[in-house]
């Protein structure tokens, strides 16, 4: 009996784990501009700006990656946010 009341608190954990996860997302911004600290500076406006009107509020660190593009950098900034 002691098996199975441990069994489905374990089960209910697993269920509260994973609605809590379900109500975050990976939000994310981009740009491309003529030079790479203004194509920082909006991918990151950008990620805000996606977060904020979804009604998210961020979570953890922003992750950015620039990659030169045919005309500047081109970034992408990510952020973990939930609701």
């Amino acid at each position: 009996m002691k098996s199975l009341v441990f069994a489905v608190a374990l089960t209910a954990v697993a269920f509260a784990t994973s609605a809590a996860q379900a109500s975050c997302v990976k939000a994310g911004g981009e740009s491309t501009m003529l030079t790479e600290d203004l194509a920082k500076f909006m991918a990151k406006a950008a990620l805000n700006n996606s977060i904020k009107n979804n009604g998210f509020k961020p979570s953890g660190q922003i992750s950015l990656t620039c990659k030169p593009a045919p005309l500047g950098t081109h970034c992408v900034a990510r952020q973990r946010a939930c609701q």
